[in-house]
C-alpha cells in the first residue's frame, strides 16, 4: 500500500447537519475526510431561533446545535475548508472535486449542499426585499416591533416562525395556499390557537405596494374563487412580509453528473448512493418526504457509514492510502483523564453530555471576566498567537453608556492579547455635537458616517504612529459579530484568512484607476447572516488599502435604518468614488461571501 498525501477518503460538500454528521462518523472511524462549505458551517438551521424537536435536547438554538456538531467532527479529526465546489469529475476510482481554491482528489464524495429559501415571485417581492420583505424571522423580526406582519407559507417554518414573530408584531396574518397547513398538527395548532395570529386558507400573495414609511397595502388572491382582495394593516401604518414557502435544492453543480428529479432534488437509492458509484447525497437536497434537522443528521450517519466501506474497498483496489488520522483531540482528552485517574487510584468519571461542545470543559461557562469566559479566552489565544504584527485599536467615544461598554470590552480584549493589541482613545472629531444625554450626532448622509462609539483597527507605521486599516465597528462587537470582529483582527494583522488566487487578484485590482470604495454594513447582533457579510467586506478591505469596510449596529443608529429604508439585515451600502471625485451608491441586502461582495462592488 502506498500513501498519497493529496488524496482524501471522502470529500463532503456542505457543512450543515448532514455533512457534519457524516464527517464525524468518517473521522471517528479514522478515515481522512474534508468538509467543504462555501458560506458558513451549520447550514440553514443556524438562523432558527429555537429548536424544540431534536431528540434528547429539550430546547436549543440552531447555531449552538450545529456548532456542537462541528466541534465534535473536528475533535475526531475531520478537516475543514471554506471553499465553493464548482464541479465534479466522478468517473474512475479516484474522483475530483473542483473548487475555487483548487482541485481535490478523493475516493468518495458526499453531496450535502442543502436548499435555500424559495422566492415566490409576487409583484413587489424583489423590489422591496430588505425593505419590508424578509426570509428570516430571527434576523429581521425586531425591525417590525409594534407593526403587523404577513407570513406567506403553510409548512413547518411558516407555522413556527409565525408564533416567534408574535414577540414583536402587533398582529400576524398567515396566508396558506391550501385547505390547511402541511406540517404536523402539533406545530400548526400553536399558530391556530394564538390570539394574535389570523389565518387565511386557500390564499396567495399577489402583490404588495409601498408608501411613506414602507409597505402599506397588499393584494390577496383566493385560489378557490379567483377573487382578489386588497388588504391593509389595521394596527399599524406599515407592515412586513415574511416568506416561508419552502426551499430550492442547491444542486446546480450536479446537473448532468447524477440523476435529479423534475424539481432538481437528488434521486438516491439504497443507503443514499446516487446514480454515480461512490457519490452519495444527504440532507435537504435529496428527494424525500420530510426535511428536518433530525432527518439530515440521520442521512449523514447512513451515508457516512456507507462511504467508510466504499473508501476501504477503493483503497484496497488501488493500493493507495490517504494520510489518515492516527489520533484525535477526543482520544487525547480521554487518555489524559485515564492517566489522571490512574495516578489517583480511581476510575475516570463519565464525561458530561456537554463536554463535546465545550472541548472537555465542565458544563456551563466559567466566567473569568466581564466579557469573555474561559472557552472564548482559549479561542482568542489561538488567534493572537497567529497574528503576524500588533494592532492598535483606536476608540472614538461619546459620553453614553454604550461608549463606556465599548471601552471596557476593548480594555479587556487588550489585556488578554499578550501584547498583540493596544488601545488609544482618539481626540473628539470635529464632526458631531453631543446631545443632552451625551450621544454624539453624525451626518447620516455621509459616505461613511462617524457614528460613535466606534473602534478602528490600526497598524503601527514605521514612524510609530497609528495607520488605519479601513476596518471599523460602530457599537460593541459582541453577540454574533464577535467572531467576525476577531477574524477582522487576524485579517488586518496578517497573515489573514486565505482566499484563492483569482479572488486575491480581484481584491488587489479594485480601484486600480485611482478611485476608492467605501462599504457600510448595517447589522444586528442577533442576525446570523450578518457576520459572513461583515467578514467578507473586511477581508477585502484588509487586502486593498483603497477599500474601507465598516459595520454599524443598527439598533444604536436608527437614523441609518431610516436613511436606507432598511427593514432587513445585513444592509450593504457601497459607495464608489472614481478618480474625478464622482461617487455612485448601491444598496443591497443579504448575506455575501467574498466573491459575492466583489461582484457587488463591481456592479456599484
Amino acid at each position: 500500500m502506498k500513501q498519497q498525501d493529496d488524496l482524501y477518503d471522502v470529500v463532503v460538500i456542505g457543512g450543515g447537519p448532514a455533512g457534519l454528521t457524516a464527517g464525524l462518523y468518517l473521522a471517528r472511524a479514522r478515515y481522512r475526510v474534508l468538509i467543504l462549505e462555501k458560506e458558513e458551517f451549520g447550514g440553514q438551521i443556524t438562523i432558527t431561533n429555537e429548536v424544540v424537536n431534536y431528540p434528547g435536547i429539550a430546547r436549543i438554538d440552531g447555531r449552538t446545535l450545529t456548532e456542537t456538531m462541528r466541534q465534535q467532527a473536528e475533535d475526531f479529526g475531520a478537516e475543514f475548508m471554506a471553499a465553493d465546489a464548482t464541479g465534479l469529475d466522478v468517473e474512475g476510482d479516484i474522483k475530483t472535486v473542483h473548487t475555487n481554491r483548487g482541485d481535490l482528489k478523493t475516493f468518495g464524495i458526499l453531496v450535502a449542499t442543502g436548499a435555500n429559501p424559495r422566492k415566490i415571485g409576487f409583484q413587489g417581492e424583489a423590489e422591496y426585499a430588505g425593505r419590508g420583505i424578509s426570509y428570516c424571522a430571527t434576523c429581521d423580526g425586531e425591525f417590525f416591533n409594534g407593526r403587523e406582519v404577513v407570513v406567506v407559507g403553510g409548512g413547518f417554518s411558516a407555522a413556527e416562525e409565525s408564533v416567534f414573530l408574535t414577540k414583536y408584531a402587533s398582529k400576524v396574518t398567515i396566508l396558506v395556499r391550501g385547505d390547511d397547513f402541511t406540517c404536523d398538527a402539533s406545530v400548526s395548532n400553536e399558530a391556530k390557537n394564538d390570539p394574535n395570529i389570523e389565518i387565511h386558507y386557500n390564499t396567495e400573495m399577489k402583490s404588495v405596494s409601498a408608501g411613506e414609511g414602507g409597505l402599506v397595502s397588499a393584494v390577496f388572491h383566493n385560489c378557490k374563487t379567483g377573487e382578489d382582495t386588497e388588504w391593509k394593516p389595521t394596527k399599524s401604518k406599515n407592515f412586513g412580509v415574511f416568506v416561508f414557502a419552502g426551499y430550492v435544492p442547491q444542486t446546480d453543480i450536479l446537473k448532468g453528473v447524477i440523476d435529479l428529479d423534475e424539481h432538481g432534488y437528488v434521486i438516491t437509492h439504497d443507503y443514499l448512493e446516487t446514480s454515480a458509484a461512490g457519490v452519495y447525497a444527504a440532507g435537504d437536497l435529496r428527494e424525500k418526504n420530510l426535511r428536518q434537522v433530525v432527518t439530515a443528521v440521520s442521512d449523514g450517519a447512513v451515508a457516512g457509514v456507507e462511504l467508510e466501506r466504499y473508501a476501504k474497498d477503493l483503497s484496497e483496489k488501488t493500493g493507495l492510502v490517504p494520510p489518515r488520522p492516527t489520533s484525535s483531540n477526543y482520544e487525547k482528552r480521554e487518555a489524559e483523564q485515564a492517566k489522571k485517574a490512574a495516578n489517583s487510584g480511581t476510575s475516570p468519571a463519565p464525561a458530561a453530555a456537554s463536554d463535546v461542545a465545550t472541548g472537555g470543559q465542565a458544563a456551563g461557562p466559567v466566567k473569568t471576566s466581564g466579557f469573555f469566559d474561559d472557552a472564548i479566552r482559549k479561542q482568542l489565544d489561538v488567534v493572537f498567537g497567529r497574528m503576524s504584527q500588533p494592532l492598535v485599536l483606536e476608540l472614538s467615544l461619546d459620553k453614553t453608556k454604550l461608549s463606556q461598554e465599548l471601552k471596557g470590552f476593548i480594555d479587556e480584549l487588550v489585556s488578554l492579547s499578550g501584547g498583540k493589541l493596544s488601545s488609544v482613545v482618539a481626540p473628539d472629531p470635529a464632526e458631531g455635537e453631543e446631545d443632552a444625554e451625551g450621544r454624539a450626532t453624525f451626518d447620516v448622509e455621509g459616505v461613511m458616517p462617524m457614528a460613535r462609539p466606534c473602534v478602528r483597527l490600526c497598524k503601527v507605521g514605521s514612524d510609530g504612529k497609528s495607520q488605519p486599516t479601513g476596518l471599523a465597528f460602530h457599537g460593541v462587537p459582541s453577540g454574533h459579530e464577535f467572531n467576525s470582529f476577531v477574524l477582522g483582527l487576524y485579517n488586518a494583522a496578517g497573515p489573514g484568512q486565505s482566499v484563492d488566487n483569482d479572488t486575491q487578484q480581484r481584491i488587489e485590482k479594485l480601484d486600480a484607476d485611482g478611485g476608492t470604495t467605501d462599504v457600510m454594513v448595517l447589522v444586528s447582533l442577533t442576525c446570523t447572516m450578518c457576520p459572513t457579510t461583515v467578514l467578507s467586506s473586511q477581508r477585502i478591505a484588509a487586502g486593498n488599502p483603497k477599500v474601507k469596510a465598516e459595520a454599524y449596529d443598527i439598533s444604536h443608529f436608527p437614523e441609518l435604518q431610516s436613511q436606507y429604508g432598511a427593514m432587513s439585515v445585513p444592509c450593504i451600502v457601497v459607495n464608489k468614488t472614481d478618480a474625478s471625485g464622482k461617487t455612485t451608491q448601491k444598496v443591497e441586502f443579504g448575506k455575501k461571501t467574498v466573491p459575492q461582495m466583489l461582484d457587488l462592488i463591481d456592479e456599484a
